[in-house]
């Protein structure tokens, strides 16, 4: 794929060790083909960018105009993969100091009462709609949030005027959330069924906020496109979606158990936070996998720059590379030169960054902590759609070839039944 590439040069990994792989990985990418109808397997976000409902998607194209119109605030309720991917993706194509004519806020991701009265004092002289999503409307963060925020809607426009500001994702025909959508006659966007929420950027979970954000989601979705063309490969020699699962796993073998996501790009901070909830949550099972971390540079080389050059040598990075940024600034010189900087006059800021990741990556890997680079031409609408699939079937395949299931997530039940205990709703 021409926006997208990935360097195995100093990962300290040869082609023979990937090409050890090529055979099970050929087995695992017809084994999750194979499954992409079956609606128990959520291995329907592998053809979503081909076969999406095309009619759904002009439906989050009205309903994100509407609320441009109408609304100085969209609050996005919800939480992990309910809201993450959309986060992610407005974050790494907005200007942040450009005021938006529809500005995205979210709630439902914690419990903290601050957070949410700074929110609801922000809002109170603004137009605002709802956007709530959750398969089944029980969790408990945005569930207590939705509650909240909707009767704030209600108080503030009356209840008719409210339910024209409240937009529903959910399930299709079950779930509390879905039952309420119904009783209440709210405008409703469906999750598939087969597409778990971590996976689930590409439906109308990410799409609306994207949409109303101003994003052109037409665009999204044929980057998305492309890169599902391109790595529906099963020759781990042209697929290098693959090959990223592959030298995870390899990296793994040799006691590399936590990889750091690095990029020296700030945009991409919730990209992180997007791609630590799919790795965390699909490979973290039966007391295995890599846990996955992030740093933005150069700034975290100023905090965490010495653990990753000199601390335990447990670890890897892999850097998404932005080949080009979407501005620049050339350097001045100056007569005194008091800050000795006059050796880089005249040569652009993005320049030196690059300079400073090619210097950071040289001395990392002297360090013992191998590096793989993930080369992305530019950021757009396009290059994140490719990015985000790229993740998404690297992820699947990763975590199959740890032979775990990477589309359930047992672990995080445990929490909700002591929290439930504790507050009394199972006595």
């Amino acid at each position: 794929m021409d926006n997208l590439g990935i360097n195995l040069k100093y990962s300290g990994i040869s082609n023979s060790e990937i090409n050890a792989y090529a055979d099970k990985v050929k087995k695992i990418h017809k084994e999750l083909n194979k499954n992409v109808d079956n609606i128990n397997n959520y291995t329907g976000w592998i053809d979503w960018p081909i076969n999406y409902d095309t009619k759904e998607f002009e439906k989050i194209k009205k309903i994100a105009k509407k609320v441009r119109a109408d609304s100085d605030v969209l609050v996005v309720i919800g939480i992990g993969g309910s809201y993450l991917g959309a986060r992610a993706v407005i974050d790494a194509l907005s200007n942040k100091f450009e005021k938006k004519s529809t500005e995205i806020l979210y709630v439902g991701n914690n419990l903290n009462p601050t957070y949410i009265n700074e929110i609801i004092d922000y809002i109170s002289d603004k137009d605002v709609s709802i956007n709530v999503i959750s398969k089944s409307g029980k969790t408990t963060e945005p569930a207590i949030a939705f509650r909240i925020f909707r009767n704030l809607l209600e108080n503030k426009y009356g209840v008719d005027e409210a339910r024209k500001r409240i937009f529903v994702t959910t399930t299709r025909r079950k779930g509390a959330l879905y039952r309420i959508a119904m009783q209440e006659k709210y405008v409703k966007l469906s999750i598939p069924e087969n597409i778990g929420g971590r996976y689930s950027v590409l439906t109308a979970v990410g799409l609306l906020p994207i949409a109303v954000a101003g994003f052109n989601i037409d665009d999204i979705m044929a980057g998305a496109k492309s890169a599902a063309e391109a790595y529906n490969n099963d020759n781990l020699k042209y697929n290098d979606c693959y090959k990223y699962a592959v030298a995870r796993n390899i990296l793994y073998d040799n006691e590399k158990n936590i990889e750091i996501l690095a990029s020296y790009e700030p945009k991409l901070f919730y990209f992180s936070e997007w791609w630590k909830q799919l790795f965390g949550e699909s490979e973290g099972k039966n007391h295995i996998g890599i846990f996955p971390a992030s740093v933005t540079y150069t700034t975290d080389l100023h905090s965490l720059g010495q653990y990753v050059q000199e601390g335990r040598r447990n670890l890897f990075e892999t850097v998404i590379n932005i080949e080009h940024s979407g501005s620049d600034i050339v350097i001045g010189y100056d007569d005194e030169n008091l800050d000795e900087l006059n050796y880089i006059a005249g040569k652009k800021l993005s320049y030196v960054n690059k300079k400073a990741m090619e210097g950071t990556i040289l001395a990392h890997v002297d360090g013992d902590v191998p590096n793989i680079i993930i080369n992305a031409d530019h950021l757009d609408e396009i290059v994140i759609g490719q990015l985000i699939y790229f993740f998404e079937k690297a992820c699947a395949m990763s975590g199959m070839l740890f032979d775990i299931n990477p589309f359930d997530q047992p672990g995080v039940e445990k929490y909700k039944t002591n929290m439930y205990d504790l507050l009394g709703k199972n006595k």
